[in-house]
């Protein structure tokens, strides 16, 4: 239905920022869902934040507001994440999902993620 691709990760020191990238293939993702988690090898996929269907209006988990901001460029077929003041602690695969289910934040819709590494 709908293919994901994240791009833009790498390597910064703390302090510093990246800004990850969700673009879709296949279908409008603007009529989706879209949210992004985060996952250190071995441990549980972790919430991050999510942008709603058809919609700016955007939701983070504690851990990353005032420093991560979600925002889609439809035009792009893009979704962007905007890290700033990385923390060692944001180091992680970042992975994109998405959905249109209208109410369960459940995603069906995977990217295969994009590695950040934040330097102590």
């Amino acid at each position: 239905q709908v293919q994901l691709v994240e791009s833009g990760g790498g390597l910064v020191q703390t302090g510093g920022s990246l800004r990850l990238s969700c673009t879709a293939s296949g279908r409008t993702l603007s009529n989706y869902r879209v949210g992004w988690f985060r996952q250190v090898p071995g441990k549980e996929r972790e919430f991050v934040g999510r942008v709603s269907r058809n919609s700016d209006i955007t939701s983070y988990t504690d851990s990353v507001k005032g420093r991560f901001t979600m925002s889609r460029d439809n035009a792009k077929n893009t979704v962007y994440l905007q890290m700033n003041s990385l923390k060692p602690e944001d180091t992680a695969v970042y992975f994109c999902a998405a959905d249109m289910k209208p109410r369960i934040l459940a995603y069906d819709y995977w990217g295969r993620g994009t590695q950040v590494t934040v330097s102590s």
